[in-house]
Formats: C-alpha cells, structure tokens, sequence
C-alpha cells in the first residue's frame, strides 16, 4: 500500500473510510443504458413463498417498501355495493412522494385527480392498504418490486390513465383469487393505459392456494385507446408450490408457455409488442424470453461486486445444495428454487433483515462496519435488509380458515433489523391509529413508524452493541405476537361460527391492543437505548453505574493506528519516505 501524500489525504482517508461517510454504491447498469431502472431505486426486495415450501401451508410474500421520503401511513378500505351506473374515479398517486397537507389518501382525491373515471362493479371487497393495497378480505395478496423497462416504452402522457398503485387498489376491490387478481388488474391496464407515474414493475399476487409473479409495462407515449391495441403490455408465471422465488428490482420471468394456462398468463400482445419495438426478432430463432425483450439486465453478483447479490444471496442462501454461483448471470439464475428446508414466518421475517453477512459482500468485512460495525455505512453490497425502507410487509394467506381469519398481514415500520413485525387480520374492520400517521419531516410520538425510527436512531450509533438489546425486545414483542395468532385464530373461528361480523369485530380490538402494546414497547426501548448508551458509555440504571465502552472493532482500532502512523511520517522532516 502506497503511503498518503500529504496529511490531508491521510485526513480524508480516515474521515470517509473510517468513520464511514464513504458511500460506494456499485457500478450503474452501464451496459443495459436504455433501462429506466437506476441502482438508487434497487432496494425493494419482494421473497415469495408457495404453499409446500412454507412450514404451515400458508402462501407468503414480503414488500421492502423503500425511498427515505415516501408516504409510510396504512388505511382500511370498507366493503360496499354500489348502484347501477356508479363510477369508479381515477387518481393518480405517486407512490414515491409524501405531502405537506395530509397522507395520500387524503390529498390523491384533489392533487392525483385525474377527471377520469370507470364504470363501478356490483360490489367491491373490503381491504388494507399502504402504499399499494395489500391484502383484501378474500386473503388476495399483492407485494411490489420496480423492475424498469425499456425506455421507449415509457409512458407518462396522460392517456395512460392507471399508475401502479391505483392498478393495486383496483385489483384489491375486484378479486377473489390471485388469478383473478392478475386478470383483472391486466385488463384494466389494456384497456385505459398503464404508466403515467410508472414504468416496469413487478407485483407478487397470491392466495391461500397459489403465488404468482405479474410483470407489467407501458407501451410507449404515443398509445391512445384510438389505436385499438392494448395500452399495456403484462405477463404472469405461477411460483410452483414446493418452491421458493425472490424479486430484487429485476424482472423475474423468461422464457414463457402460453399454451401452459396452469403457470402462465399474458396479455394479447405480449410477443408483437416487443416485436414492434424491435425488442425480439422471431426470425432470429431464438425463443421468446420476456425479461430479456422487456427488461434485459446484464450482470452478476460477482461482475457487479455485491450491488447486484439480493437474487443470487437468496435463492443459495436458502437451496445451499445447489451450489449456486455468485459469477452466474442474474439473468441466467433459475426462476424459482426449492429449498433444502421449509420456512416458516419467522424464517422470512429474518430473511428481510438479511445483510449477506458471511459473503463475499459483507457489509462488516474489513473496516466496512466502522468502528461499531455498522452494516449500514457501506453502500457496496445491495442487501435485502436497507437503510432506506418505509415499512416491510409480509402477507400471509393460510388455507383451511375462514378468509377474514386466515389472511395477516405482518408489518414492520422503518429499518427491518430494528423493527418489530406486527400483525393485521384481513377480516379487521379498521388498523392501528398509530399505523395511519406521520411523515418523514414532523417527529411524532403518535406515529408507530416514528417509534421504530426512534429505536433505530439510538442503534446505529453504537451498532454492535445496541442490536443486541433490539434482538432480545424482538424476541418478546414479535415472538410473543406469532406466539398468539393460533389462540386469536382459535377464538375468532368460534365467534366466526356464530357471527362472521362478531369475529371480524373481536380480530379488530384484539389485534389493535396487541400492535398499541408493542408500539408502546418500542418507545420505551428507545428510551432505555439512550440511556443505556449516552455518550458512549454504559449506563447501567439498576446499579446506578457508569462504564467506559469497550466495543471497538479490532480492525478499526488496528486501522487507525496504521493511518496515525502515515500522519506522524508526513508530519515528520522530511515528509513521507518513499
């Protein structure tokens, strides 16, 4: 290693490396320029779970909801019938934006009105939303990646009149399966135009029954329905039950089988739209493959060193007897695997707080981690577990239970490695208060989001050691809220029996004091992080103690005395020896 030429270089050094302002964050897509999918915007990780690789049966599927200054606040959607001749307005809603003047869904019926609307069905079904809806009372499940696409098929003219989270709502309101879901959401697409706030996205669909990956993208600004072509261009592939498969902001589906109606849907176009935009070549000779027209994406997690490691660190992580390649094309890594041991929640829930340690790409490796061994100051490694999240999502759908009982989504607000999973019943009739307020620029303690932010502030100051003291409150509050679900289950079947509405309201005030108690946990850990670890100390309350830290990382430690040394030989007569 070649010495600093002069103290300011050592000081600048030691001020970026060390202290871990150093923010490397990979090699861009310089050899894909034309997708609109740019390496800030990949940290929206979707895992997918079938039925048969799940430890209960239950179909799940995770949301990293990621961007530092989006609308985090969740709401409940009722049930209703509605009139003959009822319309259904059309917003739009920038699902990477917050407001001054209210959530959302308080200010998306004026700012994202769209003058547009769409006839209205019979009935539409009660759901919860976040940013995107996520589970309806038919235990329809929706979990969201952004994959991009090719940019002249980018459409943000006002002929494209659905954007993806008004695409989420309106499959939430209409359907009773993940099939019918993807249907329904893809013709709505065809029919008015997908994009306008949007490009290539992905969402996870599922049911009690099946997990699906739904691609879908806009067909360039120049479509209007005058055209008569569809105003989207969409497919699906069904998740086989026995496996596993994982979304990290790259489309997921190649090579399709139309005449595969079990494990494969698309739109009418899906081949000679690509053909049109010259994406695909039938003379060419080569298969169709929908990734590789719509949304190519070269590389691996060794060419990209570690910005592009999600997909290949979940699927070896969890079918390590495959002896997957880090050098193996992300393109080329199998659509889904099965895993060499089944997951249950709490499996996945950890795997959202992966951070690839033990990889060629640990974020701690080295002096990475800082002093405290920090995950979060090194930017190299694209975990699934980031710094940057709103809340992370999982949705479960448990067969052999009533709808409204069987389907929980699980939520967890802010960083996923110092927050606690709490669950909602799809049968609810209302969430949390806690979980419907807040933004990013205004503290408030009647946020739940602002209580996990409040615990993860305190955290990574002193990383190594405060997260052990988040592990252990994990274990109470999450642990203690999984432990529960079979007697919340088992007492809400019997009202079910007698009363659907009565069980419905017994899953609400149960459920709601369970997540107030464990918001209200997470302020009090917070507070007694402060305490504990004001100005670098241990402070012991029950004894009254003070003690100095001793948690320094050796390499750190070792680190900066090395730079000491390069200081003291530039400060010498002389200047530094060559």
């Amino acid at each position: 290693m070649r010495h600093p030429k002069s103290w300011a270089a050592a000081a600048a050094l030691i001020v970026g490396l060390l202290a871990g302002a150093y923010a490397f964050v990979g090699p861009a897509r310089t050899d894909a320029p034309d997708l609109t999918l740019t390496p800030d915007r990949e940290a929206c990780t979707v895992i997918m779970v079938g039925k048969g690789a799940s430890t209960d049966g239950s179909t799940m599927t995770t949301h990293t909801c990621d961007c530092g200054t989006c609308d985090w606040t969740w709401g409940h959607v009722p049930a209703a019938d509605h009139k003959p001749g009822s319309v259904r307005k059309i917003w739009h809603i920038n699902q990477y934006t917050t407001w001054a003047e209210g959530t959302k869904w308080v200010v998306a019926p004026t700012k994202g009105d769209t003058g547009f609307s769409i006839p209205e069905v019979p009935h539409t079904y009660a759901y919860h939303h976040g940013m995107f809806g996520y589970m309806n009372e038919n235990q329809v499940a929706i979990s969201e990646s952004t994959i991009g696409t090719i940019r002249k098929l980018i459409n943000n003219t006002p002929s494209a009149k659905i954007d993806l989270t008004m695409l989420s709502l309106l499959g939430m309101e209409r359907s009773k399966t993940a099939r019918e879901c993807i249907q329904v959401m893809g013709k709505l697409a065809e029919t008015y135009g997908y994009g306008f706030n949007d490009d290539g996205e992905m969402f996870a669909v599922s049911d009690p029954n099946e997990v699906w990956i739904f691609e879908i993208m806009p067909v360039g600004p120049l479509w209007t329905p005058e055209t008569g072509k569809p105003g989207a261009v969409w497919c699906a592939q069904r998740v086989p039950d026995d496996h596993i498969s994982v979304c990290p902001n790259e489309s997921r589906i190649g090579e399709i089988n139309l005449d595969d109606k079990d494990n494969f849907l698309a739109s009418p176009n899906v081949v000679s739209c690509a053909v049109e935009n010259k994406l695909y070549d039938p003379a060419s000779g080569k298969p169709f493959s929908w990734k590789r027209a719509y949304s190519p994406a070269p590389g691996s997690a060794q060419s990209s060193n570690g910005s592009r490691q999600r997909l290949w660190r979940f699927l070896a992580g969890n079918a390590p007897s495959l002896k997957i390649s880090p050098a193996t094309e992300n393109m080329d890594l199998p659509f889904s695997v099965k895993p060499d041991k089944k997951l249950s929640p709490q499996d996945v829930m950890n795997w959202t707080r992966d951070k690839s340690y033990g990889t060629p790409y640990d974020p701690i490796q080295g002096i990475r981690g800082g002093p405290f061994q920090n995950p979060n100051y090194w930017r190299g490694t694209r975990k699934i577990s980031v710094s940057n999240v709103e809340y992370t999502s999982l949705v479960q759908c448990r067969p052999g239970l009533p709808n409204e009982i069987g389907g929980i989504v699980w939520v967890a607000f802010g960083v996923q490695d110092t927050a606690c999973y709490m669950p909602l019943y799809a049968g609810m009739n209302a969430v949390p208060k806690s979980f419907t307020v807040g933004d990013h620029f205004v503290f408030n303690r009647a946020s739940a989001r602002w209580a996990s932010d409040y615990v993860d502030y305190h955290v990574q100051v002193i990383y190594n050691q405060a997260i052990k003291d988040v592990q252990k409150a994990l274990v109470e509050f999450e642990g203690g809220a999984l432990q529960k679900i079979p007697e919340i289950d088992k007492q809400a079947v019997a009202l079910y029996a007698k009363s659907p509405a009565k069980a419905r309201e017994y899953l609400t005030k149960t459920v709601i004091d369970l997540n107030d108690k464990i918001v209200a946990g997470w302020w009090d850990l917070g507070d007694k992080l402060l305490v504990k670890y004001n100005h670098l100390a241990f402070y012991n309350s029950e004894k009254r103690t003070r003690d100095r830290v001793n948690a320094y990382d050796a390499q750190w430690n070792k680190a900066v005395r090395m730079v000491d040394a390069w200081l003291q030989e530039d400060a010498a007569p002389g200047g530094p020896r060559r």
